[in-house]
Order: C-alpha cells, then sequence, then structure tokens
C-alpha cells in the first residue's frame, strides 16, 4: 500500500508517494495555478507518471492546503454567518468583532448576546435564555443563514449552555445549519475564542471547495481505494467530515507539515527547521518530532485569536526575492519575489531579474539553469547579497531559540538551495535527501492525534491521578480520531497553575498521537 501526499504552497504544489515502510518511492514539484486544482491535478499526474505503481495500491491521500488561510488574508469566498453570544448581563460591555476591520466584520449577518454564561469556577452566571436565543435562530433561519458561532464566557470550564444552543438551533435552523462551537475550537479567553469560531463559521464553503475538490481530483485519475485526510496545523492529521467541521485547523498547515518532514527526513526529535519556499523562508521548531505550539494569541488576517497554532515566523526571503543595489551602496535580497514566474524571470532561465537564486547560482552554492547567464554578476556584488540572506536566516534562528547554545538546523524546501552552509548560531546544518518536498512528506507521514484540555484542582485529586487520568483520556481522543491504539504515545504534557483561580488549580494540556490505521 502506499501513501500520496499532497502540499498546496504558493509558488508550488508538492505530491509525494510512500510505501509501507515509509520510504519515499516518488517525489516532485509542480507550479502552482490560478484555480489550485489543475495545479494538485498536474502534481498528482506527474508524480503517478513518475513512479508507474498501479493506482488502485495507493489506500491513503493526504492534502495539505492554504485556501483557508488565503480566504482569510485576502477577505474572500467567506460565508455570511449569525453570531451568538451567551452572557448577558456580564459581556455586554464588548460587542463581537468589535475590533474588526470592515471589510472582513461585514460577514456577519447578525449577532446577539443572550443571557447566560458561568464565572471561572463554573458556578452559573444567568440561566440560558432560551428564548432569546430562539428569536435570534428564527432571524437568521430567515435570512437565509447557513452557519452559526456560538460563544459562551467561560465555556472552556462548563460548555453546557453552548451545547443546549447548538441544539436549539438545529431544532430551529434544521439538520444542514454548520454550527461552530468556541468550547471546541478555543482555549481560555472570551475574546480571542469566539474570534476563532466566529472564522471557523466563515469558513464552511471553503471547506467543502477543496474537501470535495480534492475527492473528485483522485476520483478522476482512478485512486478510488484511498482514505482522504486532511492535514491539520499541529502537525497530525484529520478526516474530510472534521475538516469541513474544524477548517480553521488547516490554517498554517503548510509550515507544520515540513517541520513534521524535516524530523523524519532527518531523523531529529528536537532542532530548528528552515523552510524556504519560493517566495517565504518559514522557521520552525521541531520539539519531539512534533511542531512546537505557540504558546500566545496569534493574528490571522488581523484578528486576534487563541486556537492552537505552531510557533512559526515568517520573513520575506525565498528562491525568488528579486536582489537589488540601491543608489547608497546597500544590497536588499526581498521582500518582493518573483514567485512561480521564477522560470521566466530569473536570470538563470534568461530572464531580466536577479534573484536569490541567481546569487546562489553565481556562487556554485547550487546548479540550476544557464550558470553562463550569471557569470556577469561580479564576484563582490553576489558575495555582499549573501551576506544578507545569511543575515536575515541567522537572525531568525535566533528568534526561534529558547536559550543562546547553538542548535542543530534542518534545510528544507525548494528555496533552501540558496542558503550557505555554514551558519552561525547552528551546531550542524543538515539538508536531508528530498529536502525540496518535505512538506508533502510531512502529510504523508503524519500521525492523528486528540488533545485533552481542562482545569483541574488537585486539591481535589492529587496529581499524579488526574494527570494519569487525563492521559488515558487524550489517548481515547486520539483512539477515536482514527489512531491504532497500540501506537499512541504522549507527546506533550503541559500543566499551569492558576493562580487567580480558587484551591490549587491548573490548566492541563495533554497531546496524544499515533498511527494512521488502515481503515
Amino acid at each position: 500500500m502506499y501513501k500520496l501526499g499532497i502540499d498546496v504552497g504558493g509558488t508550488n504544489t508538492d505530491a509525494v508517494l510512500i510505501d509501507e515502510n515509509l520510504h519515499v518511492a516518488a517525489d516532485i514539484k509542480y507550479p502552482t495555478s490560478g484555480d489550485i486544482y489543475d495545479g494538485i491535478l498536474g502534481a498528482l499526474r506527474e508524480v503517478l507518471a513518475v513512479s508507474g505503481i498501479n493506482r488502485e495500491e495507493i489506500g491513503q491521500a493526504m492534502l495539505g492546503t492554504t485556501q483557508c488561510t488565503n480566504a482569510i488574508v485576502e477577505r474572500k469566498n467567506l460565508a455570511p454567518i449569525g453570531i451568538l453570544r451567551i452572557g448577558a448581563p456580564a459581556t455586554l460591555g464588548i460587542p463581537p468583532m468589535v475590533d474588526w476591520a470592515e471589510e472582513v466584520s461585514s460577514i456577519a449577518a447578525g449577532t446577539a448576546i443572550v443571557g447566560g454564561g458561568f464565572e471561572y469556577d463554573g458556578k452559573e452566571l444567568a440561566p440560558f435564555d432560551r428564548e432569546a436565543a430562539a428569536r435570534f435562530f428564527r432571524e437568521m433561519k430567515e435570512q437565509g443563514v447557513k452557519s452559526i458561532a456560538i460563544s459562551c464566557v467561560f465555556s472552556t470550564v462548563r460548555s453546557e449552555h453552548e451545547l443546549e444552543a447548538a441544539a436549539l438551533c438545529r431544532e430551529i435552523m434544521g439538520e444542514d445549519v454548520h454550527i461552530s462551537i468556541s468550547s471546541e475550537i478555543g482555549s481560555m479567553g472570551l475574546i480571542e475564542r469566539e474570534n476563532a469560531t466566529i472564522l471557523n463559521a466563515a469558513l464552511w464553503k471553503v471547506a467543502q471547495q477543496f474537501t470535495e475538490g480534492f475527492a473528485r481530483s483522485l476520483a478522476k485519475e482512478g485512486i478510488v481505494n484511498a482514505d482522504i485526510y486532511l492535514s491539520q496545523n499541529d502537525g497530525t492529521l484529520m478526516t474530510m467530515e472534521h475538516a469541513r467541521k474544524y477548517p480553521i485547523l488547516t490554517v498554517a498547515c503548510g509550515p507544520t507539515n515540513s517541520i513534521r518532514g524535516a524530523s523524519y527526513l532527518s531523523g531529529l526529535k528536537d532542532a530548528i527547521v528552515v523552510d524556504v519556499g519560493g517566495t517565504t523562508t518559514d522557521f520552525g521548531v521541531i520539539q519531539n518530532s512534533f511542531p512546537r505550539e505557540s504558546s500566545v494569541a496569534v493574528t490571522i488576517g488581523g484578528v486576534r485569536t487563541n486556537f492552537r497554532m505552531p510557533d512559526i515566523i515568517s520573513i520575506g526571503l525565498g528562491g525568488g526575492s528579486i536582489v537589488r543595489e540601491h543608489e547608497d551602496g546597500r544590497i536588499t535580497v526581498g521582500p518582493d519575489s518573483v514567485g512561480y514566474e521564477i522560470t521566466e524571470k530569473a536570470m538563470v532561465f534568461g530572464g531580466p531579474v536577479m534573484t536569490a537564486t541567481d546569487i546562489a547560482v553565481r556562487l556554485k552554492l547550487a546548479e540550476l539553469g544557464d550558470a553562463a547567464r550569471v557569470e556577469q554578476i561580479p564576484l563582490p556584488f553576489a558575495e555582499k547579497a549573501m551576506e544578507v540572506i545569511r543575515d536575515k536566516i541567522e537572525e531568525g534562528i535566533d528568534t526561534m531559540k529558547v536559550t543562546g547554545a547553538d542548535c542543530q538546523v534542518v534545510l528544507v524546501g525548494g528555496g533552501s538551495i540558496i542558503l550557505p552552509e555554514k551558519i552561525k548560531g547552528a551546531s550542524a546544518v543538515k539538508k536531508p535527501e528530498h529536502f525540496g518536498c518535505a512538506n508533502a512528506i510531512g502529510s504523508a507521514i503524519s500521525k492523528v492525534s486528540g488533545t485533552l484540555e481542562k482545569l483541574i484542582n488537585y486539591d481535589e485529586m492529587p496529581r499524579d491521578e488526574a494527570l494519569a487520568r487525563a492521559k488515558d483520556e487524550a489517548k481515547e481522543l486520539a483512539a477515536a480520531a482514527g489512531a491504532v491504539p497500540g501506537t499512541i504515545e504522549i507527546i506533550e504534557v503541559e500543566d499551569v497553575p492558576l493562580a487567580y483561580y480558587p484551591g490549587n488549580t491548573n490548566r492541563v494540556k495533554i497531546k496524544a498521537a499515533g498511527e494512521l490505521g488502515t481503515g
């Protein structure tokens, strides 16, 4: 049986086929098109042609896509939604979407704040106002709204009011309504959790398009026996159904796929990953073979959220970054790029634009295109441009470190050919085989996870016993998501005391992951 992994980037769509021993059978890069399905189909056809395998032998297909991220950033294809907050009178002072830009806040067909919610210790603030919620749902139904975001104050402590509201919503608006519940998406902090829930609700059409489109692309090429999965942003997989319900979890899955792929290809469980594309470079951290998660609220397209996100920084540096010399003698590389047009515009391909790739070829760091076309670049100029590139990379690596010590660095991505072998702050630099398609490989070899997050008072239950129970619950969640029970391991345990809570209350977060079952 083979696994097919596809990752859609801004410049290239990468595809890889991996056999049952997790060895790479074939990998290719194909230009990303305006219609991403043309790029997916092109990459799929090419990797099948290169490998020569029987399509019936492909048992699993995984897709990593940037479509949800792009929809939020570009304000495109977001569906109109209704927003219900349960928290009156306590939360009336700050309405939903209070600090959103007008061009994105216009997705709200209507908002309401109704009675209900809880205190931090789980005590009820007020009874859930079913009548007010029912009026709001009837209004949304009359307007033809198909998606509802429901949030509640301290629903991460108690979610009963959210669940009651969701049941009422289905009763009034029908079984086909898309409902996003904040306690299933975000963490502590009402506004940020509510924001993430709103974005999730607005992405339902996008999710429907990319899940159905991927399935059609596979069927068109005769791949009909494969179970289909989508990459999510913690480096693990989710089913098509899960992706349609929680499309927000695909945001930033590209960098996490690269981190997982870098860990697998390099054999390292802890390192900094530098993923260089055609336009940008992403820096991430491998922590116990998985991406390190951000511990702060993350802003997406100007919207502040607190759902889980990888700890990633991006800079405007890639293989297609434009190199310029300014009047004062300064040399800059990027942040603008020729992107997917590099094969037409870069000097090594006969184009008029000097790019970072041209500099790498001039310095003999890479063999690409026609090296004779860049001989005209003065060697001192090329060396200065490489210093600019090196400085950007070294600064990014330093930003991701938690100590001053040198650390291992893994270079992946097709654009990593522009980077020098020696980098300050790195104890060793690895560029593994198949580095150019690490993102697609990361998608194909991903595991299935379950994450438990809850508040536990250690005065009521001893810490060791409470954590043991929580770990068992996390493993059950992973198994429910499709992981093979015997392969499930605890990969992350977070135990944070909350000084502003009564007693010895701690926020416990545990993640378990296991191998994907074969169906």
